[in-house]
């Protein structure tokens, strides 16, 4: 069974703002973040280090 990956992430949020109660502000910044990162002139530099 193959999941987007959207939707996993959404599940994650969703998870951690319910269950750890972290701030949903810094739910949105760590996605947000990670996906301006992801695009970014960076991101060749990060992913050896992820992979």
């Amino acid at each position: 069974m193959n999941v987007p990956l959207w939707f996993f992430v959404a599940c994650v949020g969703v998870l951690g703002i319910r269950l750890v109660r972290v701030p949903w502000w810094l739910i949105t910044l760590l996605l947000l973040g990670g996906y301006l990162l992801a695009g970014s002139l960076f991101a060749p530099v990060i992913d050896p280090a992820l992979k």
